[in-house]
């Protein structure tokens, strides 16, 4: 029989010891790469709404005290849309799997400060709720259409040293918030959705101050309205448009 040296066995026994401690390190590893991957398959992203009237829905906007035109209940003269799953931002979510964050969205909100007739629209305002979307991952801003529609003034393209007096025009309004919610929301996806049948110097408008934060603008087309909304198979089309581009 061999009998190894005392210090030679030490030596086997560190060596065996070294061995097991790295096969157990990676087996460690190895579930730990399991469960961060199964994590992320069962953590559905999230989206918040930052929107006007085409976005509410009675018990589905925060906070609840917003206006809305969407009701569960509703004259069909008005709309065909009376279910929350008609709403394009419930198919969108719920086509790709997400879950809805918030929906901050107001009827007859403007970007900026001036609303209908020149009145105060500050309040409703997208630069006030823009701050009360939650965290969320994916951000949809669908705006500009009360701006077009109570004539607001475009103003000028301003991208700092904003004033209280800017926010009385569209460009500068505009500018500020997509800064400001770039700032305040890194590494989260913005998208910028852009109503068909605006004025043209709105959605020229639009188009430039996203380019120029590197925001994604989705052109709507062919939406099918009634009372000038979405009905519910314009609803459908919006969903539709909207995932094509949030999709690539």
């Amino acid at each position: 029989m061999m009998f190894l040296s005392r210090p030679r066995q030490r030596k086997m026994e560190a060596s065996l010891i070294n061995r097991n401690t790295i096969r157990l390190e990676m087996k460690r590893l190895v579930i730990y790469i399991i469960m961060c991957g199964w994590c992320t398959m069962v953590s559905a992203q999230k989206v918040s709404v930052l929107g006007d009237s085409y976005s509410t829905f009675e018990d589905f906007v925060t906070p609840s005290t917003n206006e809305l035109w969407y009701y569960a209940k509703n004259d069909s003269a008005k709309t065909d849309v009376n279910r929350v799953e008609d709403t394009w931002w419930w198919q969108f979510i719920n086509d790709n799997g997400y879950q809805l964050c918030v929906n901050n969205s107001y009827s007859g909100a403007t970007i900026g400060y001036v609303g209908y007739d020149g009145n105060d629209y500050s309040e409703r305002s997208f630069i006030k709720r823009m701050r009360d979307i939650g965290n969320p991952d994916i951000i949809l801003i669908f705006g500009g259409t009360n701006d077009s529609w109570a004539g607001e003034k475009v103003g000028e393209y301003k991208y700092g040293d904003w004033t209280q007096g800017d926010f009385l025009t569209f460009r500068p309004a505009m500018a500020y918030m997509l800064n400001w919610i770039q700032h305040h929301h890194p590494n989260v996806s913005i998208y910028f959705l852009i109503n068909s049948e605006l004025r043209d110097d709105i959605t020229q408008s639009c188009q430039v101050i996203c380019n120029h934060y590197n925001v994604p603008y989705i052109m709507l087309h062919d939406i099918d309205k009634r009372m000038g909304h979405p009905t519910a198979k314009g609803m459908k089309a919006i969903a539709e448009q909207v995932k094509s581009i949030v999709r690539k």
